[in-house]
């Protein structure tokens, strides 16, 4: 299972070269903006926010959202975004960490070619948006897990909605990510179909065959026996209650077939939607300290 995601993820095809980095001081962290080079030619931006001082800090790679906002991409790390409680760029460096973000195809300064056009590009060439997304997000992990002040062993992965899915896609096939928190899109992909509720995922998910490889459930307890908070609401369209038991009901049957139940740590609220919660955001970070900083 694990090498035919690894293929379907085209981990490996869609490598970021670094080209440059601006560093400016924050309210007690630094901030880095950076330039990076896609293997098509386009210029990634990134930003990398991290404690002030020489480290090694623990590494968080934090994927940035979708939310119908192509505009917003990697503004999210600094700025928040509609579904976040506020900017967690921030937040997280303040916490210790050194934490890098990179803009996806198809959003901020990369927003032309659109989403659909990019996807069915790679749909029609029998590879995915959601696959070059993931690729380039291993490429960020290499940059990332290669500084000298990031401690490669105690590196983890975030997001939210989009970048919940892509954060938890990618732990199942690299294990260099220690611990993954994701928030706001697990969730059996069969039982959205059946229900009718699939289509409110972007065409940017669509991965050719993916099913026929593995369900959600699985691909999400690939990641064990390594520490996992799935984070979902109840009222979440995209995570609905049944979709979401289903696929828990797998993740748990191979963290406990790894003797590592206790590594996993659900977080649902029966009266929250597709957002992030002071509970979540509470949860989030206790996972990290627990998980990341316990040394």
């Amino acid at each position: 299972m694990l090498n035919a995601l690894r293929d379907a993820f085209e981990i490996g095809r869609h490598p970021l070269r670094f080209r440059s980095a601006r560093i400016e001081a924050a309210d007690g962290f630094a901030v880095e903006h950076l330039a990076f080079e896609s293997a098509a030619g386009e210029t990634v931006r990134g930003i990398l926010t991290r404690p002030e001082g020489p480290g090694p800090f623990p590494g968080l790679l934090y994927i940035h959202a979708h939310g119908n906002h192509h505009d917003i991409g990697i503004a999210e790390m600094l700025d928040g975004r509609p579904a976040l409680q506020g900017p967690l760029g921030p937040e997280f460096a303040r916490h210790g960490y050194a934490v890098l973000m990179t803009e996806l195809p198809a959003f901020g300064t990369r927003a032309e070619p659109e989403e659909s056009a990019r996807a069915k590009e790679a749909l029609w060439h029998g590879r995915s948006l959601a696959g070059q997304m993931i690729a380039e997000q291993a490429s960020a992990l290499d940059w990332l897990s290669n500084r000298d002040d990031v401690d490669a062993a105690s590196i983890g992965a975030f997001g939210i909605s989009m970048g919940a899915t892509l954060a938890y896609w990618l732990a199942s096939v690299d294990p260099r990510i220690a611990a993954v928190a994701h928030l706001c899109a697990y969730a059996d992909l069969d039982t959205l179909i059946a229900a009718g509720a699939h289509d409110l995922h972007g065409i940017y998910m669509s991965v050719p065959g993916l099913l026929k490889i593995a369900s959600n459930g699985r691909i999400a307890g690939a990641v064990a026996p390594r520490p996992q908070l799935i984070g979902i609401g109840d009222l979440d369209p995209l995570t609905p209650p049944r979709a979401a038991d289903t696929a828990l009901e797998e993740t748990h049957a191979l963290y406990a077939a790894a003797g590592a139940t206790e590594n996993l740590t659900i977080h649902r609220e029966p009266d929250s939607g597709h957002v992030e919660t002071a509970a979540m955001r509470e949860a989030v970070m206790r996972f990290f300290e627990r998980h990341l900083q316990a040394g």
